[in-house]
């Protein structure tokens, strides 16, 4: 019977509806969601942001099945109570939009935590498919799982997957397919409440059913009353009648302890699937997690291990990005002479601005691809693998110094990729003060854009040293988190302390699919980014530094430098690099697209008008300085006015400060 209402269902949709199939992914983070996600979907994707909403909405056709499907990756989320933007997101699309299917992709490694969002998303109308995802990584530990017995005992579709091997995509596909038709069973066991709240449920279910709006399910709206949801109880709050809504009102403050009922429910639930399906490792068995995580999260070892491989980045950054960097440089000089000679009868201010300007400037920037892609790459591999969870654990202890935790560090670490989504990241932090004190912690984390210019620049002057040098301008503004925070602490946060659990994803290999997306969207947004804004403020330096006489020395851009050679002189550096470090509150890769122009070539020229100890004061004035106007402008909508000018100023004041006393000390020891 329930298959052939299913078939009629399906029927009577194909006969109405022409839309697109839309089959949303539900998980957990870690759970390999977005391995899944881009496996489907590939380059077929879309990256924005929710409407009204700050979480990343990615969106893709899935043209691999016989009927192309719209795939909506939902936020990672550990349960669907609305405590955060990420869990709102994530159960009004499937309680509004009504997705055809929902994927619930679970980790087999750790049943356990995966299955208790499962047992949430059966209680909505979406019909839920189970992708058991990572059965070689359980396997590695020695766990192993019957997804037959698992299926029967949920009483939908399960799929083992390996979606970082590619093994297991087409049977989802196809369980997809199957369960739109029809033609499997579809008969969820879902999670009860337990006996004690039995009568309650039914007596708040009598009182709210003729009320609940549309398109809330009326069963699942009276379990969240009992939950104590508070954006359910306001939305009912204003639906339900007075008088019903003091009855409502009155069984649920006599019946507060309902929520641990109906949570003890679903972990018994949980329990019974997992007895079911689940064979356990032998006693005395370690797992490979296990076993690295003894080294990898000591609080000595593994922070050994940690600069191990931060050092290990920049070595390979200069061992291979930079030979790449030099043959694009010598092939865009190429092509800057092959301008000059072929538009030689042009207007000279024609020739300049696209030598100069275009080439010279944007086209300098370009450059940069071979150290981002190595960047970027380090970035995913550690994201992907698990071990950047194990970088906030060791860290975890340091942010309690400032009255933070390993939740804080979550969005600072995504400073090393981008600051604007270490600010927007900062949303998952329950505590105003503490969130506040982490967005403006956020620009002392250097992006890939500060480590490129400094990639660039560090050789120069450093040569073979290179590698320490920029080692230690990283630590140094790791350090410069540190006693920032600790020093804000004591006046935002006020000795305030906020306890923090913090799960460790299992180690496995990274899924070079992944990577390879990850890697080349953020390319694809640099190249975008280098051939709009970052071309655009090229022009304009170009423009102010050629006019009204053609002379650099005597043009605008000039009048405004020599304005600041006291801050310069202060620095031991010309004004020519002042004008370039106010050029990259645009983008900071304008730095070298202005010092392109102003100085050509820049790497035989900048040696000769600054020392090294100028240039070890100048770098950490680069590394500290206010960040990009997209970073600053995210700070204003997430903080407010006054924090983010409160910030600006931070940052100003700070590296300024510390480039100047760096330079001073320098030029003492070294003489010069």
């Amino acid at each position: 019977m329930a298959a052939q209402n299913q078939n009629r269902a399906v029927q009577e949709r194909d006969q109405v509806c022409v839309a697109p199939l839309v089959i949303a992914l539900a998980g957990q983070p870690n759970v390999g969601k977005s391995t899944i996600f881009n496996a489907l979907t590939g380059l077929n994707q879309h990256v924005g942001n929710w409407p009204g909403k700050t979480v990343e909405r990615k969106s893709g056709l899935c043209a691999q099945s016989a009927d192309p499907f719209t795939l909506i990756d939902l936020p990672g989320t550990y349960s669907l109570t609305a405590n955060s933007e990420e869990e709102r997101v994530a159960r009004d699309f499937i309680v509004r939009e009504r997705p055809d299917v929902v994927i619930a992709v679970v980790d087999a490694a750790i049943l356990e935590r995966s299955l208790y969002l499962l047992a949430e998303l059966l209680l909505l109308p979406a019909p839920v498919i189970l992708a058991l995802n990572m059965v070689d990584v359980a396997a590695q530990e020695g766990i192993h799982v019957e997804p037959a017995v698992l299926q029967a005992a949920l009483g939908i579709p399960v799929v083992p997957m390996s979606a970082a091997h590619g093994r297991g995509l087409v049977e989802l596909l196809e369980a997809v397919r199957q369960l739109l038709a029809g033609e499997v069973s579809y008969q969820p066991k879902q999670p009860t409440i337990r006996s004690d709240h039995e009568m309650v449920l039914s007596q708040l279910l009598s009182l709210v059913a003729p009320h609940v709006p549309q398109p809330y399910p009326t069963e699942w709206v009276a379990l969240k009353l009992l939950e104590g949801d508070d954006e359910i109880t306001a939305v009912m709050q204003a639906q339900l009648p007075p008088a019903i809504w003091s009855e409502v009102h009155a069984l649920l403050h006599k019946h507060e302890d309902a929520i641990l009922d109906i949570a003890g429910a679903r972990y018994e639930w949980i329990e019974r699937m997992v007895r079911a399906a689940v064979v356990r490792p032998r006693l005395g068995q370690v797992g490979l997690t296990a076993r690295l995580d003894t080294v990898l999260t000591h609080p000595i070892w593994g922070t050994l291990v940690l600069l191990g491989v931060l050092g290990g980045i920049f070595w390979v950054t200069y061992a291979l990005g930079g030979p790449l960097q030099e043959w694009l440089s010598v092939l865009l000089d190429t092509l800057a002479a092959g301008v000059h000679q072929g538009l030689a009868a042009a207007p000279p201010w024609l020739v300049a601005l696209i030598a100069d300007g275009v080439i010279g400037g944007a086209g300098m920037v370009v450059t940069f691809l071979p150290i981002l892609l190595i960047f970027f790459a380090a970035l995913a591999l550690l994201e992907d693998s698990g071990y950047m969870a194990r970088i906030a654990y060791l860290a975890d202890q340091v942010m309690h110094t400032i009255g933070l935790h390993g939740k804080s560090f979550v969005p600072l670490l995504l400073g090393f990729g981008c600051n604007v989504p270490a600010v927007l990241g900062s949303r998952i932090i329950e505590s105003r003060h503490a969130r506040v004190l982490t967005i403006l912690l956020a620009p002392l984390v250097p992006c890939t854009a500060r480590m490129a210019v400094i990639a660039v620049l560090t050789p120069i002057f450093f040569g073979g040293a290179a590698t320490w040098v920029s080692w230690g301008l990283v630590a140094f503004n790791l350090l410069a988190v540190f006693v920032v925070g600790l020093l804000l602490h004591r006046i935002i946060l006020r000795g305030e302390q906020v306890a923090f659990i913090m799960e460790l994803p299992l180690y496995h290999l990274p899924n070079a699919r992944t990577v390879a997306l990850y890697v080349w969207r953020n390319l694809i947004a640099f190249l975008q980014k280098a051939g709009t804004i970052i071309l655009g403020v090229s022009v304009i330096v170009w423009v102010l530094s050629y006019f009204p006489h053609g002379d650099v020395t005597t043009s605008y851009l000039a009048t405004v430098g020599r304005w600041l050679e006291p801050l310069g002189q202060a620095l031991g550096v010309p004004w020519q690099m002042i004008a370039a470090l106010l050029t990259s509150f645009v983008a900071k890769e304008n730095t070298i697209a202005t010092l392109g122009i102003l100085y050509g070539d820049f790497q035989t020229a900048l040696p000769l008008v600054m020392s090294p100890a100028a240039a070890l004061g100048y770098l950490i004035v680069q590394m500290l300085f206010i960040p990009c106007v997209a970073t600053v402008a995210v700070i204003k909508q997430e903080a407010g006015t006054r924090w983010m000018l409160l910030g600006m100023l931070l940052l100003t004041v700070l590296s300024f400060g510390a480039g100047i006393g760096t330079y001073r000390l320098a030029a003492l020891m070294w003489g010069s």
